[in-house]
């Protein structure tokens, strides 16, 4: 599975501080620690105010790529933002995100298209996050048919099926699995990718109840997800249950984050 780490980003009060401030050895400490355990990309989100937000963007992605060599998830609802980020990423960053909004497929999705990049697709649409699976999946086919007439091939395309927090809906995460399941039966080639911590929103014990979201979600396709790489119990539990699911030819990828340290019991 690949993992996003999610700690840079402007809606967490110490991370909102350091942008503000300009304080490039905090942010650059938090890109070093999630590169160092693992992290394949780090989402880079200013979660600033619209006006200065493509400025806020530039200035963490220079911060980052100061100090890292891990590609960036460019995560931002504002266009003029993601544009500045595609001028200054040096590798080719995973764009979150597009949906079934109309502002976000016309400007987005050209974007995308033009640079090759993989994308995140949220499932929600101009009247917002639907309550039932079975409008998920209609959002989900128009965004299919809209990034396949754009050239964009399923392959590239991380479907985000919105794992509502349990604290205000108990079925969230139940909506979010069967969502996959039934996008991965009829469209093999789509990848799937959440922002896992989401579900425990609101709840005591977090870490504790996206343990058990991220065997769940694993077992019903997920590949990808937005988490926070030093939490060791989610990683232990990540290496684990892809071993279990037959994800993990002869074991490899488990011994040899043993072997490394990724892997004990804190």
């Amino acid at each position: 599975m690949l993992i996003i780490g999610e700690k840079i980003n402007g809606t967490l009060k110490k991370t909102a501080a350091a942008i503000a401030a300009r304080d490039a050895a905090f942010i650059q400490d938090l890109a070093q620690r999630q590169a160092a355990a693992g992290a394949d990309y780090l989402d880079v989100n200013a979660g600033t105010a619209s006006a200065g937000e493509p400025e806020d963007l530039a200035w963490l992605i220079d911060c980052v790529q100061a100090v890292v060599e891990v590609p960036l998830c460019l995560d931002s609802a504002n266009l003029a933002a993601i544009k500045v980020g595609l001028e200054r990423v040096k590798y080719m960053p995973l764009v979150n995100s597009i949906s079934g909004e109309a502002r976000r497929l016309e400007g987005v999705l050209p974007l995308v298209a033009e640079r090759g990049c993989p994308v995140i697709a949220l499932l929600l649409d101009d009247q917002g996050i639907p309550a039932d699976v079975e409008r998920r999946l209609a959002i989900a086919g128009r965004i299919l048919d809209c990034t396949r007439q754009a050239g964009v091939p399923d392959e590239r395309i991380y479907v985000d099926p919105l794992a509502m927090a349990l604290s205000t809906r108990t079925e969230g995460a139940l909506i979010a699995l069967e969502t996959m399941r039934s996008i991965h039966a009829d469209h093999t080639g789509v990848h799937f990718c959440c922002g896992l911590s989401n579900v425990s929103f609101g709840l005591p014990v977090r870490r504790l109840v996206n343990q058990a979201f991220l065997a769940q979600a694993l077992a019903a396709g997920l590949d990808a997800a937005i988490i926070d790489p030093l939490d060791q119990g989610l990683i232990n539990m990540l290496y684990a249950t892809e071993l279990v699911l037959g994800r993990d030819h002869f074991c490899r990828n488990y011994t040899k984050a043993f072997r490394s340290g990724k892997l004990f019991l804190a």
